[in-house]
This record gives structure tokens, sequence and C-alpha cells, in this order.
């Protein structure tokens, strides 16, 4: 078994929430996924904190804090090297069958994912880009237009897509954020664009600033980021990862990526060696 609701284990053929609740029926609540590393999870605090501000911006409640950080570590442990998804729904307001929101914790294998990405650039009219509203930096379950962006772009033959504002500033990838090296300087969006403030960024910029390279928070065009000499995402699942064509245009794997992701695994592995892992529950 491998799902936790309101804290308690069920199985996965009882796994289950309300038709009528809003996360269902409207998208209406927030998550996060996190890392676990052979039963460790990366940077579990990090990802409450902006689970809280996601709840906050929807007006829903979560669970105490520590009983969500122990069922996201208790899950981490029994999956092992997986993926931590924590979602929170509104529950339901329906006088006919009211229903309280729920929180489910839950593990998930490793996808596969290729070495390499490649990207289509893809206009996000839905996306903030920099224009602040109630809900443009949380992270909420309402992520079709997000995920359609994902199947057009395979469709077109390519891993994923490059999300664009109207004037073509680079804002991020669907679940991932991006990031490039010119002249030896790491460039990224910067989070005034309303971009996701991503766990794996902020880890990748802590990684530059201790390898000594100069990073800049920008608003860059596509134009300008095809010029770039490396480009990668970053993200939970991704980690680091080199892009190697962003629609015609095709990257070299280069040294700067490579030295970004080494200097990532390291520190992924300096702050879990500090932490012991939870005991794995016993299965029969």
């Amino acid at each position: 078994m491998r799902v936790l609701i309101d804290g308690e284990l069920v199985s996965d053929a009882e796994a289950t929430i309300s038709v009528f609740d809003w996360g269902v029926v409207r998208g209406f609540g927030c998550f996060e996924v996190v890392r676990s590393y052979d039963g460790k999870a990366f940077r579990v605090e990090q990802h409450l904190d902006r689970m809280e501000q996601s709840a906050k911006a929807l007006s829903i409640p979560l669970p105490d804090r520590s009983d969500l950080a122990d069922w996201i570590r208790t899950q981490a442990a029994t999956g092992g090297d997986c993926l931590v998804r924590s979602y929170t729904t509104a529950g339901s307001p329906d006088p006919l069958f009211s229903t309280p929101g729920r929180t489910v914790v839950m593990w998930e294998p490793l996808p596969a994912m290729p070495d390499t990405l490649r990207l289509a650039p893809r206009a996000a009219p839905w996306h903030a880009a920099g224009a602040p509203s109630e809900l443009s930096t949380a992270k909420t379950l309402s992520y079709a237009p997000n995920m359609a962006a994902t199947r057009a772009a395979e469709v077109e033959g390519f891993d994923e897509a490059l999300l664009l504002s109207r004037d073509e500033t680079v804002l991020e990838g669907p679940t991932f954020s991006v990031g490039w090296f010119d002249d030896g300087v790491l460039q990224i969006p910067s989070l005034d664009l309303m971009v996701l403030a991503s766990i794996t960024r902020q880890a990748a910029i802590e990684v530059a600033a201790g390898l000594g390279i100069e990073v800049t928070e920008t608003h860059a065009r596509l134009d300008q980021v095809l010029e770039a000499d490396e480009v990668f995402a970053l993200s939970t699942v991704k980690q680091v990862a080199p892009v190697v064509a962003i629609g015609s245009r095709e990257f070299d794997p280069g040294p700067m990526t490579a030295a970004l992701a080494e200097g990532f695994s390291a520190l992924v592995a300096t702050e879990l060696a500090a932490e012991e892992a939870p005991k794995r529950p016993q299965t029969s």
C-alpha cells in the first residue's frame, strides 16, 4: 500500500475521494511533489513552505505542518527512490452532499526520463507572465493548460514544451524551470515573471554560487535564448537535464551544465547525509 489519506494508510483499491470534491470537479486544490533518494525526502520544509503559500492563496486549510511532514517522510521511506506527491483538495459545499477537503500523500515510482530534452516553443496565454493575481504563484491542481502544452509538443516530436509569453519572453516549462549559460553566466527567468519558485531552481542557484558561477535573473526573449551556449531544465523529476534542441535550434550538452548537474547531486548527497531516514514500514 502506498497511499495515505488524511494520515490513514489505505489500499490502492480504496484510495478514493468524493466525486463531489472541488479538487475533482474544479481542480481546486494545491499540491507538491518531493523527490526521495533511497528513502530520504529532499528539502521537505521548502516544499511545505510553498504548499502553505498555495493553500493560503486558495483559502483552503492544510493539516498540521508537522503531521504533513511526517506523512511525506514516511512515504519516502516506504518508496525508497521515488516521488512523493502530496495534494489537498477544497472539499465541496454542495448542500446535497457536503464533503470536507482531503489530503492525500502517496509515493510514485520514478518515471523514465530521457538523458536530454528537446523543447517545442509554445505560446502560453494563460500564464501570468509578470501580471500578479490571486493564484499567479500558487501550485494548484489546475494544470490542464500545462499538460495540453506538453501533449502538443509530444505530437510535434519533442519531449516537452517551452512556455512563452505573448511577446515571446521565455518563462518556464509546463513542469520545470529553464536556464541557460551565456559566456559563462547562468541566466534564468526572473521570479517577477510569476514563474514557479522551484525548489530545484533555488538549489541550482546555490550550487552555481558555490562553483563561482555568476547568476543573473532576467527577462529574455526566445531569440536571445536561442543564442545561448547551453540550455538546461530544472525540476524535482528532471533534476538538471541538458536541453539539446529548442525548435529547430540545436545545442550540445556542455561542460557548464554537467558541472551544475554534478554539483546538484553533491548538494543532495550532503544534505541527506545529515538526515536520518524514517524506518520503512514492515509489510506482510
